[in-house]
């Protein structure tokens, strides 16, 4: 799955993080795959942000628990369920999320300046770069390992990362583009 090519942006601003799990659930789940299309995205971020934020006001956006439950229910299909954690500053190596992006399971990463704003999903890594979903352009787009353990992300919106929602064990076989 090409996500450049498909340009699945967000429907609105505070639907981030449905975005995200939905793109997600696209990459772990063949058959949910080849059923994306931009209506049927549109519409299933209203469904995810509906299920996730039944207590949680939705203009505030998509908790951590919140996509981690979204996540889970579409990894479940490959025994995979997916936790949170908070993010652990300059001493945080992040040998845990690119284990899993290694491994071809996208990370879910909440970030912000001084709060928690946006979420973007981690499909892929190449040397020392992270490559980044952000949901408000629909475009892929290159974050520097070093300035995510530095707090000073750019291209994402903002500088820090706050969360990670990531599998919290594998499936005995995986492959994200089967």
């Amino acid at each position: 799955m090409k996500l450049t090519d498909l340009h699945l942006r967000q429907r609105d601003s505070t639907t981030c993080g449905p975005s995200v799990a939905v793109v997600a659930g696209a990459l772990v789940d063949p058959a949910y795959r080849k059923s994306l299309t931009q209506s049927l995205f549109d519409d299933e971020q209203l469904r995810v942000h509906t299920e996730v934020n039944r207590v949680w006001p939705r203009m505030l956006g998509t908790t951590p628990m919140g996509i981690a439950r979204a996540l889970t229910t579409r990894a479940e299909v490959r025994g995979v369920r997916y936790r949170w954690r908070l993010f652990r500053g300059r001493r945080d190596r992040l040998d845990d999320v690119l284990s899993e992006v290694k491994a071809d399971w996208p990370v879910a990463m909440l970030v912000g300046r001084f709060i928690p704003r946006h979420w973007v999903l981690i499909v892929g890594v190449e040397k020392d770069t992270l490559q980044c979903y952000e949901p408000s352009s629909g475009a892929v787009r290159p974050a520097a390992l070093d300035a995510a353990r530095g707090s000073r992300l750019t291209g994402l919106g903002y500088p820090r990362p706050f969360a990670f929602v990531l599998p919290s064990r594998k499936a005995a076989t995986r492959s994200a583009t089967s």
